[in-house]
């Protein structure tokens, strides 16, 4: 067992065989695989159509609204050469961060033509570019954008992306990458859910480009990660309390509601936020709110996976994977999930 203080990127390498990538989703959302690993015992295998025996009538469901906008855009320099855009973030109604790939690096000043409108390079930050839009973001994207699906599926976009990679409660525009934990679920299961009594609440974390970013130094307490916008309601808040309350548990799907979650608690206790988080989780940190964990497989050395392994013990979350591996669990963002509880250790 390795001290958290010494820990690497190496530690949360894995093998994956390339054909266990999902390049698309299940054909029904709920019929996708289910390992569950939980209380301890090994690795157990279900469907996802079987979660809810999973939980509590008391248990809270705290899921992402965010909706994935058509982030990519196909550009002419005033130069005449082609860039290609990844929208980052959205930070004001005509003012964008976005990842610009170009053969040479744009200066401030800079133009960039799309459909005949004009938009303007601001200013670098890092590897990116600040750019400003002739009028809105979201309408100019939604008018010429193209759905950016994750670079490790080897295919182009299709007809039913724009359904697929998108949660069938996605309501707030803004992220560039699904929740894929949340894609398993279809209107009926929520609706059985509710009538379960188990309560169902939304918090809103844009997912950004940089999910996809690794980890690119070694050892973990130099990473840094990219930043979120979060919105974290006053009625999730109290909704926790009441599961608290009742011998509930806070059941998190996906891990950008446990990183809203948890940032949301960094003060010491749960509280309304509304702002960005760049909450790095990885083994050694003590969790404040959430208690069990709906997730897909990750990338191996990668931040969620690191947030996983800090949620379920290392060793016990790289044995699950070695299982899903052997078993033929589909993997990544249309694969198959998992189911966790919480238990701290390193």
């Amino acid at each position: 067992m390795c001290p958290t203080d010494t820990l690497s990127r190496g530690d949360f390498a894995y093998a994956l065989p390339e054909h266990l990538i999902a390049q698309r989703p299940a054909p029904c959302r709920v019929n996708s695989r289910l390992m569950v690993l939980a209380d301890g015992a090994p690795p157990a295998h279900k469907h996802f159509r079987d979660v809810l025996g999973l939980l509590n009538p008391n248990d809270l469901l705290v899921l992402n609204d965010t909706r994935v906008v058509p982030a990519r855009l196909f550009a002419e320099k005033d130069s005449g050469g082609r860039a290609e855009l990844l929208l980052e973030r959205v930070e004001s109604e005509r003012i964008a961060l976005c990842q610009v790939r170009v053969s040479k690096a744009l200066k401030p000043g800079r133009t960039l033509r799309i459909a005949g409108q004009t938009l303007r390079v601001i200013e670098r930050v890092g590897t990116m570019y600040r750019l400003e839009f002739p009028g809105s973001v979201l309408e100019l994207l939604d008018r010429h954008g193209e759905i950016p699906l994750p670079p490790y599926i080897q295919r182009p976009v299709e007809a039913g992306d724009a359904e697929r990679y998108q949660t069938v409660y996605a309501r707030q525009p803004g992220a560039v990458a699904a929740p894929t934990a949340g894609l398993h679920f279809d209107e009926a299961m929520l609706a059985r859910a509710s009538a379960a009594g188990i309560e169902t609440v939304f918090l809103t974390l844009h997912v950004g480009a940089g999910t996809f970013q690794p980890v690119r130094v070694d050892h973990l307490r130099e990473h840094r990660m990219h930043r979120e916008r979060v919105v974290v309601s006053a009625e999730i808040v109290a909704a926790v309390g009441r599961t608290r309350a009742a011998g509930g548990r806070v059941v998190a799907v996906g891990t950008t509601v446990v990183r809203a979650l948890e940032a949301a608690a960094s003060p010491g206790r749960l509280e309304p936020m509304q702002g960005d988080t760049d909450i790095f989780i990885y083994p050694g940190y003590r969790f404040r709110v959430v208690d069990a964990l709906i997730t897909n497989f990750h990338l191996p050395e990668s931040s969620l996976l690191m947030l996983v392994a800090a949620f379920a013990g290392r060793e016990r979350i790289l044995g699950a994977y070695q299982t899903a591996v052997a078993e033929a669990y589909r993997f990544f963002s249309y694969g198959d999930a998992m189911f966790i509880t919480r238990r701290d250790e390193p």
